[in-house]
């Protein structure tokens, strides 16, 4: 097996995928083909996220790797999908990651995750909880516990940020099942993923993720002060996107 560092691929790129093998992403290696291809889909309405992904992984597309696709399973939403070229890097990747056809949570690749990785997995399957957002929660729900519990330990010693495995139950065709996530309980370690990420926010539809909302109006100017001096977008922009996020957040209450 070859070692990441000697993977052909730029560590933007790598950094990208390992975030998205997290969230939405996937590595398949199908029947009749040598080596692997990189997979990924996000519904129409994150369509700004979905091509900044496309945009910035032309290392590894096709000329026709973007396809729209209509509502399935639990979703009503129309879905824009990558499906990217074969190539030998993407099975070198494969092989670092996956087991038996399975991706494998190890620290021998996690360590090679960046803050990029961290935001990309953040915006692919993190949501903020909670009264004003102020909790967060990845959606680890393909993942058993004890996968879980190795990305919590992650999580911990490589960027000191305290998570919580906890289950959650879903009904799926009329069957209650148990799934496990990671949670952030704490608005400090929160507060300090974010810091960590918002850097690496791509697109201003993603702000919503990053964004917390306080009633007090000196602790949200302070919360914003530092979204604009962490980011790339401007205070016009994070203040609009909070308007929005707001008002979203009042209609569900």
């Amino acid at each position: 097996m070859k070692r990441y560092e000697q993977v052909p691929l730029s560590d933007r790129v790598k950094s990208i995928i390992f975030g998205t093998l997290l969230g939405d992403g996937s590595l398949k290696k199908q029947k009749g083909y040598k080596n692997v291809r990189l997979q990924f889909r996000h519904t129409e309405k994150d369509s700004e996220y979905f091509f900044w992904k496309v945009k910035e992984l032309q290392e590894v597309a096709g000329e026709k790797s973007v396809y729209k696709q209509k509502p399935d399973g639990y979703s009503k939403n129309n879905k824009f999908r990558f499906l990217g070229k074969t190539l030998p890097a993407l099975t070198q990747l494969y092989e670092l990651t996956h087991k038996k056809n399975t991706l494998q949570i190890k620290r021998n690749w996690l360590n090679n995750m960046t803050a990029l990785s961290l935001a990309v997995w953040w915006c692919d399957d993190g949501s903020l909880i909670g009264e004003g957002g102020r909790k967060g929660v990845f959606c680890t729900d393909g993942f058993d516990k004890e996968t879980n519990k190795i990305l919590a330990q992650y999580l911990q010693k490589v960027w000191n940020i305290r998570t919580k495995v906890a289950p959650v139950g879903r009904k799926r065709d009329g069957k209650k099942e148990q799934y496990w996530r990671l949670w952030i309980y704490s608005t400090e370690d929160l507060k300090n993923f974010l810091r960590i990420i918002i850097p690496y926010v791509p697109v201003k539809s993603m702000l919503r993720k990053v964004l917390l909302l306080y009633k007090d109006s000196q602790m949200q100017q302070r919360w914003i002060s530092e979204v604009v001096s962490l980011g790339k977008f401007s205070e016009k922009v994070v203040l609009t996107e909070l308007e929005n996020k707001s008002n979203k957040w009042k209609s569900f209450r």
